[in-house]
Parts: C-alpha cells; sequence; structure tokens
C-alpha cells in the first residue's frame, strides 16, 4: 500500500448542477461489490473536485468510523501515483442514478452541529479565522484495533463502583452517623439510592433505545432532547465532574495530612508527619495531586483504565479489612486532639466499643454539632449533601460508553449491579459503624477507620486508591464531556480548541481545561465546603436525564422502544420532583444560581439557533399536543367575534412577490398564513413527486424573509386546479384558509426582490445567521431555485379566463377573495426597518365603485372591507397608522338619504369600534360617465368612466400606503374575463399599492 492516502472524489448532481463534496468518507467495499459513504456530508457548490481526506485517528467520529475502515476489502481496488483508481462492482451510472434521487445530503446522528454562532465557525473550522481542517494524512493501512473492547464487568461495574466508593466511603460514613444518628442515616442512603435509582430507570431506557455513541449522559441528553437542552445540560454535567474532582483531591489531601501531617498539639514533625498543616498547605498540596492527576490524563487515559480493576481489589480488600477489624480488635480508649478557635488545643476522649447494643442505641437518634473542618453547625441538608456525593458516579459506565461493545446492554446490566452492590456496603457500614464507634469519636475524627484498624496500612492504601481513582475517574470523565461538546459547535470559539486530540484520540485540550478549573475548585480547602455544589450540580443533571426519558415517554414517539421495560412516565416523574425538592433542602441558593446558569445556557444556545440532525423532542412533543388541540377545535364552534383572517397566498414566483408576502404576514393578525404554489405537471408522467423536493427551498424563503407561515404546494395540470385542490385540503381541522388572496393580473413587468434585499445578496453570505445551517440549502442554491422574473414577452402559464375562473371558484367554495397589485412598490416591510407607521395611511373605499347605483355600506363584502382594514391597522408595523373611509355621495341629486346614510354609517364605526375618520367624496362628475353603451351587454362600462374613477382615486388616494378596495363578484361566463380584469386595471392604474376584496362571510359583531 502507498503511504499517500489522499483520495479524490467528486459526485455530480446533475439535477441541480451542482458538486456533492463528501468530508471524512470511509468507503467499504463489501464482497457484493456496493459502494457506501458513511459519516458526515455536505452539499456544497464548488468549481473543482475537492481532495478528500480519510478519518485519522484525531478525528471527530473516528471510533465509530474504525471498524468499517477495518473490513475494507482489497479486492477491487488499485492504487496508480498521485491518486486513488477504485474499481467497484456497482456501475458508476448506477451511482449518479442513485445520486439523482437524493437533492440534500442527510445528516446522522453523529453529524456536530454545523453552526457555531459565536464566531460564524463551520463545519470546516477549527476556530475564528482558522482554515479548514488540514489533518495530515495517515501514513500507514496497518489495520487498527476496534477502541469498543471493554465488557459490562470491565467496562460499567468497574469504572462505576469506583466513583461511588469514592472518599466518602472511608472519611465520611463515621461523619454521617455522627451527626446524623443511624435510622436518619439510613433514610439518607433510602432518599439518594431512591433518587438515582429512578434516575438509572431513565438511563437504561435511554441507553437501550438505540445506539450510544462517546459522550455518555451528555451524548444521551442531547440525542433525546436536541441541542439546547443537550448543551446546557452538558455543560452542567461538565461542572459536577470538575467539583466532583477538585472534592475527591480535597478529601486525599485530608487523608494524607491525617497520616503525614505535622501533630496539632506541638505543631512540630515527629517521625514520619512531615507535612505542615494551614489553608495555603492545604491548596499546595491539592494542586500537586491534581497535577499528578493531570500527568496520567495527558500520557493516555488507558493507564488509569488498566489498573482500574486492581484499584477495584484494593479497596475491596481495605473494606474486608474494616469488617473483619469490627470483630478482631478489642474495644480501648485515646485521645483526639483538633486545633480549636485561637490557637487552643482542644482534646476529646473517645471510644471504640466493639459490637455493643449501648453503642447503637446511642447513636440512633441525630447530634447535629459543630464541624471540626469548617467550624459550622451541620443539619440534615448538609450531611445529606456530604453523603450523596458518593452517589454520583451512577453514569461512570454511561460516560465510558464509546469504549464498550454492547452499551445497550453493558450501561443497564453494569449500572445496576454496580448500584445494588455499593447500597449493600453502605448499609452495612453504617449499621457497623454505629454499633462500634461512640458520638464523639465519629464526629470528632473523620479518619477513624484506621485507628480501628487490624493493620492502618490497609485503609490508609485503600483511601488513596478510591480518591485517586475517582479523582481521575471524573477528570477523564468531565474532559471526555467538553470535547463531546467541543465537537458538536455548540459554544463556538470559546470550546474551539477542546476539540483538538492526540494520535491515539486523547482529547489532551479539553483535559487541560478540565484540569484549569479543577485547580480553581480546590481553592475551597475543605471538602465539606465544596460537597453542597457538587451534589446540587448532579442532582440537576440527574432530573435532566430523568426530563429526557420523560419527553420521550410522553411524545409517544414510536420509535421509542427501549429494551429495558422496567420504567413509566411515573417514575421519570418521580425522579425529577426527588431531586429539584433534594436541590433547595440541601442548598436555595446554590439551587437557584444553578438552575438560573442552566436557563442562562439555554436562552445562549435557542438564539444561537444550532441546528442539528438528531431529532428535537420538542417537535415530537408539539406535534402530540398540536394534535390533541386540533381534535378539540370544533369547527362547528366557531363564532363570528372569534373571526380572524385566515389567508392563502398564491405565489408563482417569491422574486417578484417578497413585498406581498411580508405585507400579508401583517394582515393576517395571529391567524393562519399559508404560502400556496401550483407547478404544473402530471405524475403520471414522473418518476417521482418534484413537489418534495421544493419544500426545503420554500421553507428557507420564509426563515429567510422571518415571516410565521405554512407552505404548501401542489402539482396539478392547471394553476386553477391545483388553487383548486390548495383551497379545499390545505389546513387541518378548524385551521383552514378562509381568504385567498392572488397577485394582479397584468403585464407590468415586477422587479426582483432578490437583487433588492441585502439578506439575498451575496455579499451577505457568512455574515450574520448565514453561518446557521440551512437545511442543505443555502443562499446560492436558493437563488438558482426560484426562476427570473417574468419579462412582457415571457409566456405565461395562467390565462386571463383561468385567473378569474379561481376567483369565482373562491367565492364558490365560501372563501374570501382578494387581488393584490402594485404591493412591489410598498416599502418598509422587512424586519430590518424602522417604519412605525406613523406616516402611513391606510385608505378604504367600502362602495362597490363599478355600480354607482349601488348605496348600501353594510353589505357583507363592505363590512369585510372594513374588518380587514381594521386587522391591518391593529398590526405591529401599521399600529400607528391614520385609516380613513371614503364614502361617495351624490351631492346635487335632490335625495338628501346620504346625510342620513353617512350618520348611520358613523353610527355603525362606533358600534364596530373602528377608529378612523370618514372622508365625503362627491362623485356626481364620475357617475354622469355611467352611461351604457348602446347595445352592449349590462356588465360594460365606458372607458371614459373607469378613468373617471381612476382619476378619483388618484386625487385622494395616491399618497395612501395601501387603498382598499370594494372587488365586483366576477362575471358568471367566462368570455367575459379579459373585460372585467381590463376594468379593474383601468381603475388601479397607478394608484399604488392596492388590496381589491371580495368578502362572503360575515366577519363583524356588535355584541358583547
Amino acid at each position: 500500500m502507498a503511504t499517500n492516502r489522499m483520495l479524490t472524489f467528486t459526485m455530480f448532481d446533475l439535477r441541480e448542477h451542482t458538486f456533492v463534496s463528501v468530508k471524512h468518507v470511509i468507503r467499504s467495499f463489501k464482497h457484493s461489490g456496493h459502494f457506501t459513504a458513511i459519516h458526515r456530508a455536505s452539499v456544497v457548490t464548488l468549481h473543482r473536485p475537492l481532495r478528500i481526506r480519510p478519518e485519522t485517528s484525531s478525528s471527530p467520529g473516528y471510533s465509530e468510523l474504525r471498524h468499517a475502515e477495518r473490513e475494507r476489502e482489497t479486492t477491487g481496488l488499485t492504487q496508480k501515483q498521485g491518486g486513488v483508481k477504485q474499481e467497484v462492482g456497482t456501475s458508476v451510472e448506477q451511482a449518479q442514478s442513485r445520486g439523482k434521487q437524493t437533492t440534500t445530503t442527510m445528516l446522522n446522528e453523529r453529524t456536530p452541529l454545523i453552526s457555531s454562532g459565536v464566531c460564524g465557525l463551520n463545519v470546516a473550522t477549527a476556530a475564528c479565522g482558522a482554515k479548514a481542517d488540514t489533518t495530515p494524512d495517515s501514513g500507514s493501512d496497518t489495520p487498527t484495533k476496534d477502541p469498543r473492547q471493554l465488557d459490562t464487568f470491565f467496562g460499567v461495574m468497574v469504572p462505576t463502583i469506583l466513583s461511588m466508593f469514592s472518599i466518602i466511603l472511608f472519611l465520611r460514613m463515621g461523619f454521617v452517623v455522627g451527626h446524623a444518628g443511624l435510622l436518619q442515616g439510613l433514610l439518607m442512603v433510602f432518599v439518594a439510592y431512591t433518587i438515582i435509582s429512578l434516575t438509572i430507570l431513565s438511563i437504561c431506557a435511554i441507553s437501550t433505545n438505540g445506539a450510544v455513541q462517546g459522550g455518555g449522559a451528555y451524548y444521551m441528553i442531547s440525542r433525546s432532547l436536541g441541542p439546547e437542552f443537550g448543551g446546557s445540560i452538558g455543560l452542567m454535567f461538565f461542572l459536577a465532574k470538575v467539583f466532583a474532582c477538585g472534592e475527591y483531591v480535597l478529601g486525599l489531601v485530608e487523608a494524607i495530612l491525617d497520616v503525614f501531617g505535622t501533630n496539632p498539639d506541638t505543631h512540630l514533625a515527629e517521625g514520619f508527619r512531615l507535612l505542615p498543616h494551614g489553608y495555603w498547605y492545604k491548596v499546595l498540596y491539592s494542586s500537586v495531586v491534581l497535577l499528578l492527576c493531570l500527568i496520567v490524563c495527558l500520557v493516555g487515559a488507558h493507564i488509569y483504565s488498566r489498573t482500574a480493576f486492581v484499584i477495584l481489589l484494593i479497596v475491596t480488600a481495605s473494606l474486608l479489612s474494616i469488617f473483619i477489624s469490627s470483630v478482631a480488635v478489642k474495644p480501648f480508649d485515646f485521645i483526639i486532639t483538633h486545633q480549636g478557635p485561637g490557637n487552643e488545643t482542644v482534646q476529646y476522649n473517645v471510644s471504640y466499643t466493639g459490637f455493643s447494643t449501648a453503642t447503637l442505641k446511642n447513636n440512633l437518634d441525630s447530634g447535629y454539632s459543630l464541624d471540626y473542618s469548617t467550624n459550622t453547625v451541620m443539619s440534615f441538608a448538609t450531611v445529606f449533601a456530604v453523603f450523596f456525593t458518593s452517589c454520583t458516579g451512577i453514569m461512570a459506565g454511561a460516560n465510558m460508553s464509546g469504549e464498550l461493545k454492547n452499551p445497550s446492554i453493558a450501561i443497564p446490566k453494569g449500572t445496576v449491579s454496580a448500584v445494588f452492590y455499593t447500597f449493600l456496603v453502605y448499609v452495612l457500614l453504617l449499621l457497623m459503624v454505629s454499633a462500634t464507634c461512640s458520638r464523639t469519636l465519629l464526629i470528632q475524627d473523620y479518619g477513624f477507620l484506621q485507628k480501628i484498624n487490624l493493620w492502618p496500612p490497609f485503609v490508609t492504601v485503600g483511601i488513596y486508591c478510591a480518591s485517586l481513582s475517582a479523582a481521575m475517574c471524573s477528570l477523564i470523565g468531565a474532559s471526555r464531556i467538553l470535547h463531546a461538546l467541543a465537537v458538536d459547535h455548540l459554544f463556538g470559539m470559546p470550546l474551539a480548541p477542546a476539540t483538538i486530540t492526540s494520535n491515539s484520540g486523547n482529547p489532551w485540550v479539553a483535559v487541560l481545561y478540565t484540569w484549569g478549573l479543577a485547580q480553581c475548585v480546590v481553592f475551597a480547602g475543605e471538602l465539606n465546603s465544596v460537597a453542597a455544589m457538587v451534589t446540587v450540580f448532579y442532582l440537576l443533571a440527574y432530573a435532566a436525564v430523568d426530563l429526557a426519558c420523560l419527553a420521550l415517554e410522553w411524545a409517544s414517539a414510536p420509535n421509542f422502544r427501549p429494551t429495558f421495560q422496567l420504567f413509566s412516565w411515573h417514575t421519570c416523574l418521580l425522579g425529577i420532583l426527588s431531586c429539584l425538592v433534594m436541590m433547595f433542602v440541601i442548598n436555595p441558593v446554590y439551587s437557584s444560581g444553578s438552575i438560573v446558569l442552566l436557563l442562562l445556557l439555554l436562552l445562549f444556545l435557542h438564539y444561537r439557533s444550532p441546528t442539528s440532525s438528531w431529532g428535537y423532542i420538542s417537535q415530537a412533543l408539539i406535534f402530540h399536543q398540536v394534535r390533541k388541540y386540533l381534535l378539540m377545535l370544533d369547527v362547528r364552534k366557531d363564532h363570528v367575534k372569534f373571526w380572524r383572517p385566515q389567508v392563502l397566498l398564491m405565489v408563482a414566483n417569491p422574486r417578484s412577490s417578497c413585498q406581498l408576502i411580508l405585507f400579508v404576514n401583517q394582515l393576517k393578525k395571529g391567524g393562519l398564513f399559508v404560502l400556496g404554489h401550483v407547478q404544473l405537471g402530471d405524475l403520471d408522467t414522473m418518476p417521482t413527486d418534484p413537489v418534495q423536493q421544493q419544500y426545503n427551498f420554500w421553507l428557507s424563503l420564509v426563515d429567510k424573509l422571518d415571516v410565521k407561515a405554512f407552505v404548501d404546494l401542489s402539482l396539478s395540470p392547471s394553476v386553477r386546479q391545483g388553487t383548486q385542490h390548495l383551497l379545499r385540503i390545505t389546513g387541518l381541522g378548524g385551521m383552514k384558509p378562509n381568504t385567498l388572496i392572488l397577485g394582479f393580473y397584468d403585464s407590468c413587468t415586477p422587479d426582483d426582490y432578490f437583487l433588492q434585499d441585502s439578506a439575498f445578496c451575496s455579499s451577505s453570505l457568512g455574515q450574520g445567521s448565514e453561518g446557521e445551517y440551512n437545511f442543505g440549502v443555502d443562499l446560492p442554491s436558493l437563488q438558482a431555485h426560484f426562476p427570473p422574473v417574468r419579462h412582457v414577452e415571457s409566456p405565461r402559464s395562467l390565462s386571463p379566463e383561468e385567473y378569474v375562473g379561481i376567483v369565482a371558484d373562491a367565492l364558490k367554495m365560501g372563501k374570501n377573495a382578494c387581488l393584490a397589485r402594485y404591493f412591489f412598490q410598498l416599502e418598509g416591510e422587512d424586519k430590518e426597518s424602522k417604519v412605525d407607521g406613523s406616516e402611513r395611511t391606510i385608505d378604504v373605499w367600502p362602495l362597490n365603485l363599478l355600480q354607482p347605483g349601488s348605496r348600501d355600506y353594510e353589505d357583507v363584502c363592505s363590512l369585510f372591507l372594513l374588518q380587514m382594514a381594521c386587522v391591518l391597522n391593529m398590526s405591529h408595523k401599521w399600529r400607528r397608522a391614520r385609516m380613513r373611509i371614503f364614502l361617495n355621495v351624490e351631492t346635487e341629486s335632490n335625495d338628501q338619504g346620504w346625510v342620513v346614510n353617512e350618520e348611520a354609517f358613523r353610527e355603525l364605526l362606533k358600534k364596530l369600534r373602528i377608529r378612523a375618520s370618514i372622508k365625503i367624496v362627491p362623485w356626481d362628475t364620475v357617475v354622469q360617465h355611467h352611461i351604457q353603451p348602446a347595445g352592449e351587454p349590462k356588465h360594460t362600462l365606458s372607458e371614459d368612466f373607469l378613468s373617471a374613477v381612476n382619476c378619483m382615486l388618484l386625487e385622494h388616494s395616491a399618497q395612501a400606503a395601501v387603498c382598499f378596495l370594494y372587488l365586483p363578484r366576477p362575471p358568471a361566463h367566462h368570455s367575459h374575463s379579459q373585460q372585467y380584469l381590463a376594468q379593474l386595471e383601468a381603475v388601479t392604474n397607478n394608484l399604488g399599492p392596492t388590496l381589491l376584496i371580495h368578502g362572503v362571510t360575515p366577519v363583524t359583531y356588535t355584541g358583547l
């Protein structure tokens, strides 16, 4: 094999005319000859082929891909200088035919987030301003060892037991019994194990519902709840691990000083007791121990993993020596000396009684007193906080998920076994301590187990091994979580360096991050001072795991089928509540602060809008709730006083319709807004439905315009038939369109909005929100998808008869119809506009201007016209606009009924709570042109009359921001369609943004 493994791979998409570049590709040539490409892929527009490097050991997702790489067959693979010639059983033509069927490359659950937000990082960028990944080529084709080698016992049980058998086991069990007593101590054990047992049920359910990758608890939460919850809880869990690491180091230093520290009475070195006491000395010793842990983790976590079983044997031997000593050692008394306040030396006479019913009876009840290490009075909450840190290792096995042969089986089985084993040990140790040691001994000497042992070094070695093991386990686990967060690009630049790994895959930069934070924790100086914070962080993380499982259960997704069935939503909910209650019992300040920090992280990640292919539990929950409420939305219970516009806007080409889309977004007033589009074609003559491939482009357009709209597309032989389909089937239940809006049918050439708005310009690419993942639709492909605006010579896909027929069809179907003209002239509707509406006017002409004989201002259509104008006036950008209503009257006639009509109309506006100024417009000179030409049909209007109406409108409403006009009902016969459109075009000529409306449903209500 040649050393240079640089592969050149290019796949050309014939439909979109774009190159598909596949990054981090492992090609697996099976005996069948099929070509497979796995891991990350992205669709980009290129001008030349890309050279693709195979995965290296430092690449994200390396451990998942090594197995596929090992199975690569040499059959059909030949190499030449400067590249690789690949001969596979599958032909290029077959590969291209498969490529045609997929226009958007889908990502899998292992794919990190594409966006980074803070610094605009993308998948190929490691840091702000950094170049794309330039990992050196691997120079060897030697098969590597599969990192997934650990079984249930060594991969889950051993690390879980060692994490739970931390410093608390040897140095704080007497503390718990001495202050809380045996009864409350057992209560603490049961409460703590109830909480972690409920959480374990959730962990087992999630881990048996699919393949669990590296990242452990973070992977479970993020892939279950989505990036916002996953990132925020993952960071909180990382902080819990960091604080736990500092706590274990402080406990180890406490044990070291207990053996090798100077005599508290004389402060002089005696024999091997050489180490001086004091706050800064403790910080110094803790820093040295932490540095030792750092060196081990940098050299390689495999050193720890190889010795974990040996450490477990040593700890087990220490425990056996403790239980044997309780029977073998005879009772004796001795003196304990402490440094009291004011540098005073305090001595206590204590006794080891052996198994004694009197001692057991004295230790049954609580006796909370002063803690000599922190000089604070203990309580149930503070003692529980210290004890609970011994139960926080339940996810140690889950954190090893990347190294487990079968994590879905190993994690539940190993975790449950380890927890049951540690529970028995803790209960037996509590009983033994309560029956053999006086309360004063338990309260005043945390290291008493060494003094009552047959051979004290047994306990000393056990303490050191357990503490070092727990500290390194926390340091390694925290660094892996931080590395997983960095690989997913959730926090951008601050965590970008944490993606760097060594050749063996060790995330050494993440280890340095973790070590630096743990170094800050050891400045606390005392184990008991850190315990409350550690417990609060862990309880919050456990509550998040229960929440993830609860959300999956409540979402009722068919694909949530865990093989572990011993859970329900009741256990998840009980786990959440118990975690939250105990958090506030332990320390309300820390609990409130951690929740506030969690909410801030949630908001940060939410507004950065990181998009992933992991799947969002929120989408499943929303679907579940929306379906339930849609069933409750009964159309038979509709009432006119709760009416709101639900609009179907038909869009032929968004390039010329963006301003209208933005306007309707203001007009909908919290109602349904659907963008409809009809593609001409017949599905019988096509291999696949072309409409399905267009949804992503239209949804990306909706995101770009920042409108609250749905998209519904249809394939039909004609636009009219497609519009009928959309009017019938768009929406669901009680949320269906009641109003159809069409662009006006005229011959004017519209402007291209994509060339006017900076958001659609290529110069904005990579700026602002462009760094966000766009579901495979980038700006160039979005621009290329929608055709240029039509020219005057361009053929029309819609005839005048068909257009008028669409309006008639809508009215027949009981839908209100609106025709929009000149809305490409409307300005100030985009999201960046500072227009507040104070300079705008909304003009309403409620009379049917093409039928002067009609004087009814209160018919259904006129009232609908008023309602739509009022709804627009209530929207955000039009709230300060002035609304004017024009009443056309014939003042020269002897009939003065118009005065009465005006007063009645003012009274109507008052009842409808519509604030508007009324303008009286005499139009006698206009009506005199309304003379029916001889021999012409009744609906024919003279050009002079149409011109006079247009002049009247221009005189009063030329400066209006938008003008609402009465739309006459379309003619009954299609032969009059062109004449109907010509009349509308003449009336609205050069008028500016105009909405012609014909309403058929009552929408106003004067009662309560």
